[in-house]
Formats: C-alpha cells, sequence, structure tokens
C-alpha cells in the first residue's frame, strides 16, 4: 500500500467522503456531458468498482469503468453521439460491454449484469440485470461494490464499502459461498488485493476460500495466471503468499509453495525452504532498482520474484538422509528448474518468461564454494555467459538467497560477492565479456583447415572458444597456429 493510501485509510469517513467527492467532481468533462447524455436517453449511468475506491483513498485512476441500465445497442448509439467520430469499440458484447474514445477520454460501458458459473464450466454466464444495486451485489467485494452516479455524483454504497475501506477489510457483498461460488476467480483476486492494498481477508470469506478453494479448477489457468502475477507484483506478495497456503489455494494453483514447508534445508536449519524461499523473495525485492529508474531488475520484476519463489522448489524431490542424520538435497537446482517450466507452462505464461525463470533456478547455486575457493577467470567467464541476459538477474537471486542468522557468515559472503561482480566487471572493461566469441570464424576456420561446413567445424569453433575463456583473446596469428596444432593431433 502507497503512503497516501495508509492516510486515506486513517482518516474519518466523512472526510473520506468529501475528498472523494472532489475527485469525483474533476472528472473530464467528457464523462460529465457522456453522463447527461444517459440521462437525457432514460438510462442510469454510473462509475463502479476500482476507481471509485481509488478515488476515496485519495488516488486518481487511469481506468474509467462504468455500468448502465442501458442495454449494448441503446449504450452503443449514446456513444457514437458522444464520440462524434464513431471511435467506439466492441469489448464483449455478450457480456454487454462497449468502449469508446473522446478528446483522448477512453471509457468502458457495461450494461447491468450478474454473472455465474456453471459447475462444470470455466466461462461465466451472463444475465442483464435491472438495477444499480443488484449489479453491485455481484461485485466481489464491497471496496468495489461501490458507485458514482452521473450526472448528479451521488455515492452509492450499499454494503458499506467505505466503512470497509477504514478497516482494511476485504469483505463480498453477499454471502461469500455464493460469491465465491458464482466465480471461483475471486478467491485468487482476495489474496491479491492482499498484496495489492494491503487488506486483511474478513474471516468468514477466508473460511469460504478454505472450503471452496478446489473449485478455483474450473477457472481458465490464463485468468489465475494473470491474478498470480498481479499478487506477485503487488507490494506485500510474501503475506498474500501465505494466505494462499494457509487457505489452500496454493495446493491448487500452485501446489509447489506448499510442498516446501515440510522440507527442511541444511543450510539454514533454522528454517523450513517454505520460510526461506518467501524470506528470498523479499530480500530480492529490496535488491530490484527503483521504479522508473531505468536500473536493472526495475521494480517490479517478475522475473525475479518468481525465480526468488521458485529456486529451491526442487527440494522436496531430492531430499535424501544420508548417514549420520545429514539431509541432503543433491541437483535440486536441475530437478527444480524443470519443476518451474512445467508449472508456469501450466500456467500459461509466455514462453519468455518462464524459459528465463526456469534459467534462474537451475544456475542459482552456481555461486556456492567461491567463498572458499575462488574462481580462475576461465571460471568467472562461463559464469558471465552461461548467465547471458540474466546476469543481472542471477546477481540479485544470488544475493538473495543468504538468508543465515550468522552475521559473520552472511557477511563473507557478500564481500565474496563483491568480489565476483568486480572480477566480472573488470573483465568486461578489458574483453567485452557479454560478446566473447572465438579469434576466428567459421569461414575462416574452413579456409584454413580446408574443410567443407560440416561437424568438424563446429568442434574446431568449440575448440577455439574454450581457448578464448580460458585464456581471453589470443589473436589470430596465435589462434590460427593453435587451430592447426588442433586439428593435426585430431587427424592424426
Amino acid at each position: 500500500m502507497t503512503d497516501s493510501a495508509a492516510d486515506s485509510l486513517a482518516l474519518p469517513l466523512a472526510v473520506a467522503r468529501t475528498r472523494a467527492a472532489s475527485m469525483f467532481a474533476a472528472l473530464p468533462e467528457e464523462i460529465h456531458e457522456l453522463g447527461r447524455r444517459f440521462e437525457q436517453a432514460g438510462h442510469e449511468l454510473a462509475l463502479v468498482g476500482g476507481p471509485v475506491r481509488d478515488a476515496v483513498l485519495g488516488r486518481s485512476s487511469a481506468d474509467l469503468d462504468f455500468t448502465t441500465s442501458a442495454r449494448p445497442e441503446q449504450t452503443e448509439q449514446i456513444l457514437r453521439g458522444w464520440t462524434h467520430d464513431g471511435a467506439i469499440w466492441d469489448m464483449g458484447r455478450e457480456f454487454g460491454t462497449l468502449g469508446g474514445v473522446r478528446n483522448g477520454v477512453k471509457v468502458e460501458i457495461t450494461t447491468y449484469r450478474t454473472d455465474s458459473y456453471d459447475p462444470d464450466s470455466r466461462r461465466p454466464q451472463v444475465a442483464f440485470g435491472d438495477t444499480l444495486d443488484g449489479d453491485l451485489s455481484r461485485r466481489d467485494f464491497t471496496v468495489n461494490a461501490m458507485a458514482v452516479r452521473l450526472p448528479s455524483l451521488e455515492l452509492v454504497d450499499p454494503f458499506d464499502g467505505l466503512g470497509d475501506l477504514s478497516r482494511h477489510l476485504l469483505r463480498t457483498p453477499v454471502a461469500p459461498e455464493q460469491s465465491f461460488d458464482d466465480d471461483p476467480l475471486r478467491m485468487m483476486r482476495a489474496v491479491r488485493f492482499v498484496s495489492q492494498l494491503g487488506f486483511d481477508i474478513e474471516p468468514a470469506t477466508a473460511a469460504a476460500i478454505g472450503e471452496l478453494a478446489p473449485r478455483i479448477a474450473i477457472v481458465s489457468a490464463e485468468r489465475v495466471r494473470e491474478e498470480l502475477s498481479r499478487l506477485l507484483l503487488g507490494a506485500q506478495p510474501r503475506r498474500a503468499l501465505e494466505q494462499m497456503t494457509d487457505l489452500g489455494l496454493a495446493e491448487q494453483v500452485l501446489p509447489e509453495l506448499p510442498a516446501m514447508r515440510l522440507t527442511i534445508d541444511e543450510h539454514h536449519r533454522h528454517k523450513d525452504v517454505y520460510e526461506h524461499s518467501l524470506t528470498v523473495l523479499e530480500q530480492a525485492i529490496d535488491l530490484e532498482s527503483p521504479a522508473g529508474s531505468g536500473g536493472p531488475c526495475e521494480r517490479p520484476d517478475l522475473v525475479l520474484r518468481l525465480a526468488a519463489l521458485m529456486h529451491d522448489v526442487g527440494k522436496p524431490a531430492t531430499r535424501r538422509y544420508e548417514d549420520g542424520g545429514v539431509v541432503t538435497f543433491r541437483f535440486h537446482e536441475t530437478v527444480g528448474a524443470r519443476m518451474t517450466a512445467k508449472r508456469l507452462k501450466a500456467l500459461t505464461f509466455d514462453k519468455d518468461t518462464t524459459k528465463k525463470v526456469a534459467r534462474l533456478v537451475e544456475l542459482h547455486l552456481r555461486f556456492h564454494g567461491y567463498a572458499d575457493d575462488p574462481w580462475t577467470d576461465s571460471a568467472v567467464r562461463r559464469y558471465v555467459t552461461d548467465a547471458g541476459d540474466l546476469l543481472q538477474h542471477l546477481h540479485r537471486l544470488t544475493r538473495a538467497d543468504v538468508t543465515t542468522g550468522n552475521r559473520r557468515k552472511a557477511r563473507r559472503l557478500a564481500e565474496a560477492y563483491d568480489e565476483l561482480e568486480e572480477r566480472i566487471d573488470a573483465l568486461a572493461a578489458q574483453e567485452e565479456i557479454d560478446r566473447i566469441r572465438p579469434d576466428l570464424d567459421g569461414n575462416r576456420i574452413m579456409e584454413l583447415l580446408q574443410i567443407p561446413p560440416g561437424r568438424a567445424v563446429g568442434e574446431a569453433y568449440r575448440f577455439l572458444l574454450d581457448l578464448r575463456m580460458e585464456h581471453g583473446p589470443l589473436g589470430e596469428e596465435r589462434a590460427e597456429a593453435e587451430l592447426r596444432r588442433w586439428w593435426q593431433e585430431r587427424e592424426g
């Protein structure tokens, strides 16, 4: 939650109402005219949902969502007159939603409706409604079930959304069992708002989530993924993930998370892997560059946050008990990378995000041991080459993965990584390490060895690349001599 949001919630409701009324009055003139056009046509129009909530919190909103008593064809007729040039679009006529723009002011307008899911369907069934209160009753939470009538600017709050805002509380307008049964995705929205707004879930609402969590399975993976992403990008993702786990939602959506609760990390015996992973997530967020700075891993960075959360998911599957009671998790980074890729694909994350997060999980242990046995320049070059364009993410993930309570150990690891980064920077300045190539290209290899394209050219290329990684730039003359020597030995 932003400071301004937190401050607004500490204000008396009367003050919040006054401030909200001021913000509503300051809406663009195009919006006031739109309200008058609906009124003249005999229809109701109201600003609804997030924009109203944000106004009460003292924040502006880029989204302008409206609800109306008009049916879609009537809304379309009014919008055509309002836009002047007919700049409207169909955003889902079957759901009653049309959009339009005038002078850069964009609006989305939806006919009063009620949604419900068939027990075996992934798509909501839509029926148009007749009253504003009825439309608001189908909203996810009371804090989003407020509206402002246009053009009168009357605040409509039939479910005490203002009171719940002041209490930092998420509560459903109707019985939570009915609300979540009608639209199971609202359970994910609840934990998402925990992250974004810092609110608490009202006890009866939380109990209903615990009871109905398996019903989230009927919602499409794409919609679940969108809510999970927004949760992770919020201000308090750890708190929300803990709620997901405690209420049984994580078992349905991200089962690898609660599975880590039972796995003790041999490096951090004071925490289980679940607590460790959530701590790593928090520490990784602290290492993001400030939003708007243009720096590496600019806040909020979804790839970094996913990698921090998932970096140890392979531990439950690789836990082994050795002689003397020692617990090991050998190759958990490799297993974890596969598990991560599988889960992110199931949640329909895009290929680029999936590939990056899985690669970071695979690489997160590379640094271990450096403090005791510093690497050669060749090993440093390989570290950079293997990380590729994820190097800055790997820097932050590796640093965040230190959660030991031993201050001396933590300081030693931090100093060792400082040294590694300094060596990487020095090598980069000397060799432009992020563009390492052999001293000879494929054409020159074929010319020198008088061979056609094929496997031998690739082997020669890799030989020269290994030399470059081991010794740095060789120069063309030495590279040619080394290549001829290698070829003679290979052919001999």
